[in-house]
């Protein structure tokens, strides 16, 4: 008896507990399958390659995060109008638009485990496809009527795209300053959490503190969300981060560890991280050396020091609207995407 109850203890000790985004996932299931539906639909053309592309990004195995923001930012008010289903696709049209263009810009081989879609299609086509989706979703925002929230959208696009060609000048130079970094990482990214999360509370039927309470929040876990992947990209495997470990070194791109490490490190550091900075071709052994020189520095633990400021500040955001299940949901969701750097 007692080698039964212990072998059951065992078991459940095995279980693995499902993460904050699963549990998001399956609480937003019945919205999200509608957003599903609207993404396919939209994303289809007369024009044969353009769903072909589109498909192939959308269905790549991305959790969608920002649009379930969206959705559940809704049902924390009531779900309002029903508008939050325009709005979660349209943001994942902004999202994968912009994938398909940094991928570009980038030269990246690889795309959530893939080949990127460029390696595929080619340049030209990625660019164009990546416009057609962007155009679809402002199509989308206009159909709910709410000019407030496509005012919302429209100057979270023209921002992304601002904080993409401060990232692409910034590319290789050696005098970017920790702002920059935070300029950069605010634009590009958080302000596409800030705005899914806000246009959500807005379709939900939120007052001007809930919204400013979502906005807040969106803002800060974006920017948790980016220092994450920036320490990602030095200590994670390409089978779970979806690229290859070092891309942002080889693409010359002036992340928080490598600013940190240029500061603090010795001339010789400074010149074998300057050397592999924009080196397209850099070993895996080179790799290997940066990430020694980051973490004999703490410059890695310094970014994710930030990045649980950020998730402290988006988990705070949430603390003046009642409280429920889903409120602290998203809490949890904050600190499961700072734990998958750990």
């Amino acid at each position: 008896m007692n080698g039964v109850v212990v072998s059951v203890l065992t078991q459940k000790k095995l279980e693995i507990e499902p993460s904050a985004i699963d549990r998001l996932l399956e609480s937003t299931a019945l919205d999200m399958a509608k957003v599903n539906d609207l993404i396919l639909t939209r994303a289809d053309s007369h024009v044969e390659m353009v769903p072909e592309l589109a498909r192939y990004l959308i269905d790549s195995g991305g959790k969608r995060l920002r649009p379930m923001l969206t959705v559940a930012s809704a049902a924390l008010f009531g779900g309002g109008h029903g508008s939050a289903i325009n709005f979660a696709a349209a943001v994942e049209f902004m999202h994968n638009a912009t994938l398909l263009h940094d991928d570009v810009v980038d030269d990246s081989d690889m795309r959530r485990g893939r080949p990127a879609a460029r390696m595929i299609w080619g340049n030209q086509a990625s660019v164009l496809v990546g416009d057609f989706l962007l155009g679809q979703a402002f199509m989308m925002m206009v159909e709910t009527r709410d000019v407030d929230a496509l005012g919302v959208l429209a100057a979270a696009a023209a921002a992304m795209a601002e904080g993409e060609v401060l990232q692409l000048s910034k590319t290789g130079d050696l005098s970017t300053t920790a702002q920059d970094y935070a300029a950069v990482i605010r634009a590009k990214t958080a302000t596409l959490f800030e705005s899914a999360c806000e246009v959500g509370a807005m379709a939900g039927g939120a007052g001007k503190i809930g919204r400013h309470a979502l906005k807040t929040f969106g803002l800060e876990l974006g920017n948790a969300f980016q220092l994450v992947d920036d320490v990602l990209d030095y200590r994670g495997a390409a089978d779970t981060i979806g690229k290859n470990r070092g891309d942002d070194l080889r693409e010359g791109k002036m992340t928080l560890p490598v600013i940190l490490a240029l500061a603090d490190g010795s001339k010789a550091e400074q010149d074998l991280i300057t050397a592999a900075l924009g080196d397209a071709e850099a070993s895996d052994a080179t790799v290997v050396q940066i990430v020694e020189i980051l973490e004999r520095h703490e410059t890695l633990t310094q970014t994710l020091d930030q990045a649980r400021d950020h998730a402290d500040a988006a988990v705070a955001a949430l603390e003046v609207l009642p409280t429920s299940e889903l409120r602290d949901l998203l809490a949890d969701v904050v600190r499961f995407s700072v734990s998958r750097a750990y």
